[in-house]
């Protein structure tokens, strides 16, 4: 008898600790996916998710750039630009998803529209000549570690004295932990080049194979 009780209450024991297992594990779940549901849910209302300012007009460093549209990766390596290149790592630039469903939708960048740029050294390389490193798959160039965060806001009412209104904002050009908190950058450090090179509403999309393949014809 007191063998069967025993077994009885570790058999109920187990049965509780599993249910609390399943609940916590249906409670992660349902957080983890608290963002990507949110993202759903400003997707399919057409609602742009904006930049996070504070009070002295500084941007905060957005939330998982890196699980946002990637858009492109430039590079102009130092060895192909008389070893001073202006912009020397891979440009890894990615635009936040709602705004990139309003581009698809529309063929114009929103009010509100974020686009990251995340700087990577090219791998060290073993020719001299051109910068470039032998690796299995071939000659070439290859990316090696991260070297700083960029992020451009398209804002008319808070920048209205930007072109376009189009702010750029540097968290560093070192490797993470990032900046949290980003001033604007003076009109001429990036805006105006922008203005003059940049084929869709002050954005290279010239260089973004992803986002002229998402315009509308």
């Amino acid at each position: 008898m007191a063998k069967d009780l025993f077994i009885n209450r570790t058999k109920w024991t187990f049965i509780a600790a599993g249910s609390l297992a399943l609940a916590a594990c249906t409670q992660g779940a349902d957080t983890a996916g608290e963002g990507d549901r949110a993202t759903a849910s400003s997707e399919a209302s057409g609602e742009i998710i904006r930049a996070s300012f504070n009070d002295d007009g500084s941007v905060n460093q957005p939330e998982n750039w890196r699980e946002w549209v990637f858009i492109g990766a430039p590079l102009t390596p130092n060895a192909l630009n008389g070893g001073e290149a202006p912009f020397p790592e891979f440009h890894n630039v990615y635009i936040e998803p709602s705004a990139f469903a309003a581009y698809s939708a529309t063929g114009e960048f929103p009010e509100g529209t974020q686009i990251a740029k995340e700087l990577t050294s090219v791998r060290s390389n073993n020719n001299a000549e051109n910068g470039s490193t032998q690796e299995v798959s071939g000659v070439g160039y290859f990316e090696g570690e991260f070297q700083g965060l960029e992020l451009t806001v398209k804002d008319t009412e808070r920048f209205k004295d930007e072109p376009g209104g189009w702010a750029y904002f540097s968290f560093g050009h070192s490797a993470p932990p990032y900046e949290q908190t980003a001033s604007a950058m003076p009109t001429a450090s990036c805006n105006a080049c922008h203005a003059a090179s940049a084929a869709d509403d002050f954005v290279f999309t010239q260089f973004y194979p992803v986002l002229r393949a998402a315009k509308p014809n």
